[in-house]
């Protein structure tokens, strides 16, 4: 049998648990920006703050990386995963600048099914996070198997919408501004698996 001599810092594990909560925090205001009457301005500047402090956790990441002698696990794993996260928060932040710049006024129905994929796949990635501890396949792997469905049924919405756009319903110019939007959101979906796929690929060498 082999034994493992690593000390677990728990830190790291706090830390990412942090970051993938700033996520379910950023698709929450994602949804909120597509809402009927919302305030586009107020929820880009609270998605701008959610921003901010995510990127706050990523680099406290970094510097516990920089700043520890042995890591409990990969630098180069963590390096990955901390940066996948961000690009998630960065996506979702991306998409809501678009809204409030393009000037939106209304937006397909069909964009809220994509934004509530998001939302699942942010608390799914808060739930997994605290339990990269126990470096278990069996506890993780449903984690990475629900994403990559979430995923899929993305992937079909993102057809659809695309479908409905180029219908003939929409004017060029908004079609050129939604499209911008939907293929953000769809960005960020595949990010969240990315994100997975570093979980389980950390899960793999650990076990």
């Amino acid at each position: 049998m082999a034994f493992r001599f690593r000390p677990v810092d728990a830190s790291f594990f706090e830390l990412f648990t942090e970051s993938a909560k700033h996520l379910v925090v950023g698709a929450g205001l994602l949804a909120e920006m597509l809402a009927e009457g919302a305030d586009h301005e107020d929820v880009a500047r609270r998605m701008r703050d959610a921003e901010h402090a995510a990127d706050e956790t990523t680099h406290a990441i970094i510097r516990a990386v920089n700043s520890t002698f042995v890591t409990p696990f990969d630098r180069e794993d963590i390096y990955r995963l901390a940066s996948g996260l961000d690009d998630v928060m960065d996506l979702m932040d991306e998409a809501v600048d678009f809204i409030l710049l393009y000037e939106v006024k209304q937006l397909p129905a069909e964009l809220s099914e994509q934004v509530e994929v998001l939302q699942q796949c942010a608390e799914i990635t808060a739930a997994a996070m605290p339990r990269l501890r126990s470096m278990k396949d069996s506890e993780l792997s449903e984690y990475w198997i629900e994403i990559n469905r979430l995923e899929n049924a993305g992937d079909k919405q993102h057809r659809r919408i695309l479908a409905a756009l180029f219908g003939g319903s929409y004017k060029a110019i908004e079609v050129l501004k939604l499209k911008d939007i939907v293929e953000t959101l769809e960005g960020a979906v595949d990010a969240f698996e990315k994100v997975a796929n570093t979980v389980e690929t950390i899960a793999v060498k650990e076990s």
